[in-house]
């Protein structure tokens, strides 16, 4: 399954997906990035698809068509989200374009702490655990309707947001991979 990775910041996670050896069409990012420097070395195939607004007047549907023109002339069959930051119109969801081909990563386990600080508001809420959901993603944020995994991570006394938040990544690194493996495997069982 033709597969491109979504980047917007620093790309550990596609670090961590080219060093377990997964097989990568295409990385872009909605923003220049590190993750892009990473995918660019690794002598991967880059888009930019610059998002210029970041303004309650971004218009996400025309970029969300943009990205699926660019995803369409890579001949992309799945979409990894790797810490990208722009959520998609629900056009990307829509039949002939991505349903059920997108799979987002998110710091926590779903339904709890959805959002851009779930790590946070895991701290927030005196929460004993948090941990990483990979699930399909849908036009509604981090609906986590369909979870493909989790993983457990104890929320430690004295963790500030960075140490949680980086134990966190540490078992995104591992589980996300090999969750889109075992994704891809059952897809093509499927046919």
């Amino acid at each position: 399954m033709r597969t491109a990775i979504a980047v917007s910041g620093k790309g550990t996670l596609l670090e961590a997906m080219i060093k377990d050896g997964f097989p990568i069409r295409l990385v872009f990012a909605d923003r220049p990035c590190r993750g892009l420097e990473i995918a660019d070395e690794a002598g991967l195939n880059v888009e930019l698809i610059c998002r210029k607004n970041f303004s309650k007047s971004f218009d996400r549907e025309a970029y969300t068509l943009r990205v699926i023109s660019v995803l369409r002339s890579h001949s992309i069959q799945l979409v990894a989200m790797a810490g990208f930051m722009t959520v998609f119109h629900e056009v990307m969801f829509t039949p002939g374009n991505f349903p059920g081909r997108v799979i987002n990563t998110h710091p926590s386990l779903l339904p709890l702490f959805k959002g851009d600080h779930a790590v946070r508001d895991a701290l927030a809420a005196r929460a004993k655990e948090t941990g990483c959901t990979i699930h399909i993603a849908t036009a509604e944020l981090d609906d986590g309707g369909h979870i493909l995994a989790q993983e457990r991570v104890a929320v430690l006394q004295g963790d500030s947001e960075a140490t949680l938040h980086e134990r966190i990544k540490v078992v995104e690194r591992r589980l996300y991979p090999a969750t889109l493996r075992k994704f891809i495997a059952e897809q093509g069982t499927k046919k």
